[in-house]
Protein backbone atom coordinates (compact mmCIF):
# COMPACT_ATOMS: atom_id res chain seq x y z
CA UNK A 1 0.00 0.00 0.00
CA UNK A 2 1.66 3.02 -1.17
CA UNK A 3 1.61 6.39 0.98
CA UNK A 4 -1.02 8.01 -0.89
CA UNK A 5 -3.38 4.95 -0.47
CA UNK A 6 -2.97 5.84 3.38
CA UNK A 7 -3.70 9.97 3.04
CA UNK A 8 -6.41 8.77 0.55
CA UNK A 9 -8.31 6.81 3.01
CA UNK A 10 -7.42 9.14 5.80
CA UNK A 11 -8.93 12.35 4.50
CA UNK A 12 -11.76 9.94 3.39
CA UNK A 13 -12.62 9.25 6.89
CA UNK A 14 -11.62 12.55 7.90
CA UNK A 15 -14.22 13.56 5.62
CA UNK A 16 -17.21 10.80 6.41
CA UNK A 17 -16.79 11.72 10.16
CA UNK A 18 -17.23 15.55 9.81
CA UNK A 19 -20.03 15.15 7.34
CA UNK A 20 -22.01 12.85 10.20
CA UNK A 21 -21.48 15.48 12.80
CA UNK A 22 -22.44 18.28 10.48
CA UNK A 23 -25.58 16.50 9.37
CA UNK A 24 -26.75 15.46 12.63
CA UNK A 25 -25.98 19.16 14.31
CA UNK A 26 -27.81 20.88 11.32
CA UNK A 27 -30.73 18.40 11.53
CA UNK A 28 -31.41 17.90 15.27
CA UNK A 29 -31.78 21.51 16.99
CA UNK A 30 -33.27 20.48 19.91
CA UNK A 31 -32.41 18.35 23.04
CA UNK A 32 -32.90 14.38 22.88
CA UNK A 33 -34.86 13.36 25.63
CA UNK A 34 -35.53 9.94 24.25
CA UNK A 35 -34.29 7.11 26.25
CA UNK A 36 -33.77 4.61 23.60
CA UNK A 37 -31.58 7.04 21.72
CA UNK A 38 -29.59 8.32 24.02
CA UNK A 39 -28.36 4.73 25.04
CA UNK A 40 -28.01 4.14 21.87
CA UNK A 41 -25.85 7.00 21.38
CA UNK A 42 -24.15 6.42 24.74
CA UNK A 43 -23.09 2.59 24.00
CA UNK A 44 -22.28 3.29 20.00
CA UNK A 45 -18.93 4.48 20.87
CA UNK A 46 -18.01 0.74 22.66
CA UNK A 47 -19.59 -1.36 19.64
CA UNK A 48 -17.78 0.32 16.99
CA UNK A 49 -14.25 0.30 19.11
CA UNK A 50 -15.07 -3.97 19.86
CA UNK A 51 -15.88 -4.08 15.90
CA UNK A 52 -12.99 -2.21 14.77
CA UNK A 53 -10.42 -3.99 17.38
CA UNK A 54 -11.87 -7.60 17.85
CA UNK A 55 -10.85 -8.68 13.68
CA UNK A 56 -7.09 -7.60 14.39
CA UNK A 57 -6.90 -9.58 17.94
CA UNK A 58 -7.83 -12.32 16.06
CA UNK A 59 -4.61 -12.08 13.18
CA UNK A 60 -2.07 -10.75 15.61
CA UNK A 61 -0.72 -14.07 16.49
CA UNK A 62 1.27 -16.53 15.12
CA UNK A 63 -1.91 -18.82 15.69
CA UNK A 64 -5.64 -18.58 15.60
CA UNK A 65 -5.71 -20.75 19.41
CA UNK A 66 -2.90 -18.39 20.55
CA UNK A 67 -5.34 -15.46 19.75
CA UNK A 68 -8.19 -17.25 21.40
CA UNK A 69 -6.46 -18.25 24.38
CA UNK A 70 -5.36 -14.63 24.84
CA UNK A 71 -9.03 -13.25 24.24
CA UNK A 72 -10.22 -15.45 26.61
CA UNK A 73 -7.86 -14.75 29.39
CA UNK A 74 -8.12 -10.80 28.80
CA UNK A 75 -12.17 -11.34 28.89
CA UNK A 76 -12.62 -13.06 32.04
CA UNK A 77 -10.24 -10.59 33.76
CA UNK A 78 -11.88 -7.93 32.36
CA UNK A 79 -15.28 -9.62 33.44
CA UNK A 80 -14.17 -9.38 36.93
CA UNK A 81 -12.92 -5.89 36.94
CA UNK A 82 -9.74 -6.08 36.54
CA UNK A 83 -7.37 -3.28 35.72
CA UNK A 84 -6.01 -2.37 32.60
CA UNK A 85 -2.46 -2.68 33.23
CA UNK A 86 -3.17 -6.24 34.89
CA UNK A 87 -5.13 -7.44 32.11
CA UNK A 88 -3.05 -6.47 28.95
CA UNK A 89 0.31 -8.09 30.66
CA UNK A 90 -2.07 -11.14 31.40
CA UNK A 91 -3.32 -11.71 27.78
CA UNK A 92 0.40 -11.06 26.75
CA UNK A 93 1.71 -13.68 28.78
CA UNK A 94 -0.95 -16.00 28.44
CA UNK A 95 -0.50 -15.04 24.22
CA UNK A 96 3.36 -16.38 24.57
CA UNK A 97 2.56 -19.24 26.71
CA UNK A 98 0.32 -20.85 24.34
CA UNK A 99 2.67 -19.89 21.38
CA UNK A 100 5.28 -21.72 23.44
CA UNK A 101 3.20 -24.83 24.11
CA UNK A 102 2.00 -24.79 20.10
CA UNK A 103 5.63 -24.65 19.02
CA UNK A 104 6.65 -28.06 21.27
CA UNK A 105 3.73 -29.55 20.19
Amino acid sequence: MSVWDVVWKIALMAALTYLCRAITTVLIRKKITNARVLSFFEYLPYGVLSAMVFPAVLYSTGSLVSALVGTAVASILSFFRRGLLTVALSATAAVFLSELLLSVI
